[in-house]
């Protein structure tokens, strides 16, 4: 399938956007793996962290299952995860986990014609679209959300994730609680079993992004700063409130406003199909994942310097990539009660 012009660059771009912070990696002092989701912010904390103090930090944009399998393998000073892990399972491995940034999973079209947020679609059509159930844009379900838009037909083509992934995790966890069919025919987690007859996979954020760039009359779902930063066709989700929204910073706030992060064991949990008026219904966390008793006390010791600073300073870059930084409450709950748990001397 040949690409436009105006579709090669957005390819371009993204293959560009990783490869320009491989200086980071190759001067790196600590080491992380896992979630594309935060991967954008993570890099720019990165660049500024490394400029203040000579520090780098390799981030292997990996996935959030591969993440959380480096970091078990003790190959990484710190894993990332958009799926959290269990309480029980952070116990037995003798780990901790903290919510680092808030951001959302946005779903994102390839179809002629549309602009960003025209399109509308709730949770049970959505969850029909990527089961298979839907699968022409005429559909009279998908008109009837729409009066007056004009959406052109075509057989639909579903582009989800290829690896194991936090993101994946955050968007059928979502799913299933909008669309009873959804949770028992495919349920969620970070892999599931795509069941649309047409479908496609990639790798990464990245790779679902540059799928649906490439695929005529395709859906995917990818984290908003991927689908910003590439100029996408996102879509407006109606929320748990029955209003439709449009993905953002102030929507994925407004969604994360009601967690309680100090009540949670473990601090895992999802912040889909939340309440609010101007609340987005796919926003979630990422997360990240250190010992107990590191192997490696100086590094362990940087990850917590280098997080200090993120949130110290980080929170007007992350609000400019329309991420969300993690209140100063929450900050304060992690500092007191979950870094004091790690022995680094």
């Amino acid at each position: 399938m040949k690409l436009t012009l105006k579709k090669a660059l957005t390819v371009a771009t993204l293959s560009i956007s990783a490869a320009s912070f491989a200086p980071i990696a190759m001067a790196a002092d600590i080491t992380g793996a896992g979630a594309t989701f935060p991967f954008p912010i993570y890099a720019k904390w990165a660049e500024a962290y490394k400029a203040r103090t000579g520090n780098g930090m390799n981030y292997q944009s990996i996935g959030s299952s591969g993440g959380i399998k480096q970091i078990k393998a003790k190959t990484v000073d710190f894993g990332a995860s958009d799926n959290p892990v269990k309480f029980e399972d952070l116990e037995k491995d003798g780990m901790v986990q903290f919510p680092a940034i808030i951001g959302g999973v946005v779903p994102i079209v390839n179809v002629q014609g549309l602009k960003p947020n025209q399109l509308k679609l709730d949770g049970v059509v959505l969850a029909d679209i990527f089961q298979g159930t839907i699968t022409n844009w005429n559909d009279k379900r998908i008109a009837l959300l729409n009066p007056g838009l004009n959406i052109p037909a075509g057989e639909i083509t579903v582009v989800h994730r290829a690896d194991g992934s936090g993101t994946t995790a955050i968007f059928t966890d979502y799913l299933a609680k909008v669309s009873g069919e959804w949770k028992s025919a495919v349920g969620a987690g970070a892999a599931v079993k795509w069941p649309a007859a047409s479908s496609v996979g990639g790798k990464g954020n990245e790779g679902v992004a540059a799928n649906v760039s490439r695929v005529k009359n395709s859906i995917g779902y990818v984290e908003y700063a991927y689908a910003k930063k590439n100029n996408m066709t996102t879509v407006q989700l109606k929320n748990k409130d029955g209003q439709f929204v449009s993905a953002d910073d102030t929507t994925f706030a407004a969604a994360a406003a009601g967690t309680d992060w100090s009540k949670i064991p473990g601090m895992g949990t999802f912040i889909t199909d939340a309440p609010g008026a101007k609340s987005f219904p796919i926003t979630g966390a990422s997360f990240i994942l250190m010992y107990k008793q590191p192997a490696n006390k100086a590094s362990s010791a940087e990850v917590i310097k280098f997080f200090d600073f993120a949130f110290k300073e980080g929170g007007k870059m992350a609000i400019d990539l329309d991420y969300v930084p993690m209140p100063a409450s929450t900050i304060e709950y992690i500092r007191k009660n979950v870094w004091t748990q790690i022995q680094n001397k």
